[in-house]
């Protein structure tokens, strides 16, 4: 497995892979893995001829006063779990390679898609998330590149940059991978005290009690909702961000469940923000 920081070295380095006829699949993350993203590590390892793995803690999808300083971080312990898993290449860049001194250009995508939900409360973050994502695209030059459902608004949100530019890359979208009491995994759980923990799995059971209600023939968005604010706010450490039944072309909100849905929630339990999703199909 090689290791690479320099985005031209990469780029060289991927280039010649494609010359040579391999499969370029790419897995973005942040690094602190876990059973979720080698997930999606081993669907691109289906697939591809080429496994790139890129770990950068992004700075630039993290509002003034998110956690960029204390974001969980364990090179050493990221690089064994990617061997075990077979990849063939890391990406590691630094800060300063990946924007330089005089950087300027960023990408974004505008309208409803980043408006709401987790865009009503961290507005700069998919400016940062679709530049670094854009970035990472030109320097490896996948054929696919995975995400994991669990973002399922920043997957909506890359699908449509891909879409608009023109880029030539197809987004895999990879199962939500939980713990086994239904508490997504994501690198933020470690933030959780014993307590809080307990607490966390509300988000989940609130998505199956609005999936009941859904087959028990309820309608109503927000009889829906109450239903699941009600669940949650039994839990002492949580606190609501955001409820929302979306539709899952445009992600807007809807008086009324029907046809393909998403039901999503941002909770932050103690001081840690944590979101978790579950479409579902709604007959007409």
């Amino acid at each position: 497995m090689k290791i690479l920081t320099s985005p031209s070295e990469t780029q060289t380095h991927c280039r010649a892979r494609r010359a040579e006829g391999k499969q370029i699949g790419l897995v973005p993350t942040m690094g602190f893995l876990h059973e979720g993203h080698l997930s999606l590590v081993r669907g691109a390892r289906t697939d591809s001829d080429f496994v790139v793995v890129s770990i950068f803690v992004n700075p630039t999808q993290f509002g003034p006063s998110e956690d960029f300083g204390s974001y969980p971080r364990d090179f050493e312990q990221d690089r064994r779990l990617l061997v075990v898993e077979g990849v063939d290449l890391i990406f590691a860049p630094t800060v300063e390679e990946m924007y330089p001194p005089g950087s300027v250009t960023a990408v974004e995508v505008a309208g409803q898609l980043t408006k709401g939900l987790c865009g009503a409360s961290r507005p700069s973050h998919f400016y940062g998330v679709t530049t670094v994502v854009s970035k990472l695209f030109n320097i490896v030059s996948p054929h696919r590149a995975y995400f994991g459902q669990k973002d399922a608004q920043q997957l909506a949100v890359i699908q449509r940059m891909v879409a608009d530019l023109n880029f030539d890359i197809e987004i895999v979208p990879m199962p939500t991978v939980r713990e086994s009491d239904g508490l997504a995994m994501s690198s933020r759980n470690r933030y959780l005290s014993p307590e809080a923990r307990r607490a966390a799995t509300v988000l989940y059971r609130s998505l199956q009690l609005a999936k009941e209600r859904i087959e028990d023939g309820e309608r109503t968005s927000a009889k829906i909702i109450d239903a699941m604010r009600e669940l949650i706010e039994r839990e002492k450490p949580a606190r609501i961000d955001y409820i929302e039944l979306v539709d899952t072309n445009r992600l807007e909100p809807q008086e009324l469940v029907h046809g393909e849905m998403l039901i999503a929630l941002a909770v932050f339990v103690g001081q840690t923000r944590l979101i978790d999703n579950l479409r579902m199909r709604v007959p007409d």
